[in-house]
């Protein structure tokens, strides 16, 4: 006969083993998260007005800070709340790890490069020349590698939270469904104080961390959601010159987009244009096709 359980036993603690529900450990992470991050604002409050107000250094700094405030709450939370190792999330580093994140490039160069071969295509861009034009190639490249620095933080921090242990956490108490559906949610309400943000990139962006979402059910592992993400940022800011969820990067292309907006996404970028979605439809049968080797449930 099994042991009978309190009420504060029913109402915190898992039926299997002696750790914390689900929402209580979200909760509790959400907690250390802000302690975490009050740690390094404080000191930050100093450091920030040495900064000018050139986007590339403030969203570095941004990145900088949100990188360790992500990953130690993370690691903390997975380690003593979930009891479970911060490398069972899903970033076990071995030669598919690399394979993984190197897919995920390629595959988000491709994807990127089909949205703009089609604004070419349908006349919507007005092309004014190269950046290298403009600008010394020693200033070019110093600028291009400092925004895949910004990209490479962003991208492993927003996985680690919404693909990693939001995602995961929320499969344990509920199911995947509801984890991948209220975990990308949040990560497009996350995205709704940048610039030019609408309901019409909301969906968009929910669109894409299901897309994300799915890269980790494929394979039980972040590498290819990081993959996937860094090169999302990357080449659709830096390479191909589209605003990134509303922010204007440095890129190596330099033109003006004049398509509807409704089509294009207009000043938020591809996220919030319907050109997004065929896009994504490609993406997922590409991941589909790149894991169909993998022992994992989808």
């Amino acid at each position: 006969m099994p042991e009978k359980r309190s009420v504060l036993a029913e109402i915190f603690l898992t039926p299997e083993e002696k750790r914390l529900r689900s929402g209580w450990r979200l909760i509790g992470h959400l907690m250390l998260f802000i302690l975490i991050g009050v740690l390094f604002i404080i000191p930050s409050a100093l450091i920030l007005p040495l900064f000018s107000a050139d986007i590339d250094e403030l969203l570095l700094y941004s990145a900088i800070l949100g990188f360790p405030a992500v990953t130690i709450s993370v690691y903390l939370a997975r380690r003593f709340l979930d009891r479970r190792s911060f490398a069972s999330l899903g970033l076990y580093i071995n030669p598919q790890a690399v394979k993984d994140l190197g897919f995920g490039l390629g595959l988000t160069a491709l994807m990127m490069g089909l949205i703009f071969v089609a604004h070419l295509a349908a006349g919507w861009l007005t092309f004014d020349g190269f950046v290298w034009d403009f600008e010394p190639m020693s200033a070019v490249v110093l600028t291009s590698l400092l925004w895949l620095l910004i990209f490479l933080l962003v991208g492993w921090y927003e996985e680690l939270l919404a693909r990693g242990y939001w995602l995961q956490t929320l499969a344990e108490g509920l199911n995947n469904f509801w984890a991948v559906s209220i975990s990308s949610v949040v990560f497009a309400v996350l995205h709704l104080g940048n610039p030019n943000a609408s309901l019409t990139s909301a969906l968009g962006l929910i669109a894409a961390g299901v897309f994300l979402a799915y890269a980790y059910l494929r394979t039980r592992s972040l590498w290819l959601p990081i993959g996937l993400h860094i090169g999302w940022n990357f080449f659709q800011g830096n390479v191909f010159g589209f605003p990134v969820s509303g922010i204007n990067t440095y890129s190596l292309l330099e033109y003006t987009v004049t398509g509807d907006r409704a089509v294009t996404g207009g000043a938020f970028g591809p996220e919030a244009g319907l050109i997004l979605f065929p896009v994504l439809l490609i993406g997922f049968g590409l991941v589909k096709w790149y894991t169909k080797a993998r022992q994992v449930t989808s």
